[in-house]
């Protein structure tokens, strides 16, 4: 793989892993500050997990083992799914498509997917909740990238000092 290609590869990952972290620290912190209305991912990637687990006949973890294996899922598909924000000038517009498509898809999909609709649907302020963490997703990655284009141009154009 030629060097651009490997480094616009990194920057896509590390992007998107810098928004999924950001949806999974706000998920995490106001479901503890706002335990009444706060969107519980959590719990719909528990429910995911235990549904496909149970599926393939395989053992259930205990709660906590659910708990990191769920959070570890959240964070490698949501960094894949943001790594798509790219880079470039259209990075902004990807960032909120890409934001705004998960939270909605966060509300709408649960429950035709048989994981329940409350996590995600319980208030308007739990769907409102729910969308703006992935648009923040979307918006984290987006700046992200482009800081890493903008800090990786200045460093090519820096003259290289040649010694006598």
């Amino acid at each position: 793989m030629k060097k651009n290609k490997s480094s616009a590869l990194v920057q896509a990952l590390g992007s998107g892993l810098a928004g999924a972290v950001a949806v999974n620290l706000l998920h995490e912190t106001v479901r503890h500050l706002r335990p009444a209305d706060a969107p519980r991912m959590d719990v719909l990637g528990e429910r995911g997990l235990r549904k496909l687990l149970g599926k393939a006949d395989a053992p259930q973890p205990d709660e906590e083992s659910a708990y990191y294996l769920t959070l570890a899922g959240d964070l490698l598909s949501n960094g894949l799914y943001y790594s798509l924000v790219g880079r470039g000038k259209g990075a902004w517009w990807r960032g909120v498509a890409l934001g705004a498509a998960a939270g909605v898809g966060g509300v709408v999909l649960p429950g035709p997917m048989g994981l329940g609709e409350a996590p995600s649907n319980r208030t308007p302020q739990t769907k409102a909740m729910t969308v703006a963490w992935y648009l923040v997703g979307g918006v984290v990655a987006a700046g992200v990238s482009r800081w890493w284009s903008k800090s990786h141009k200045s460093k090519k154009r820096k003259p290289k000092r040649h010694q006598a």
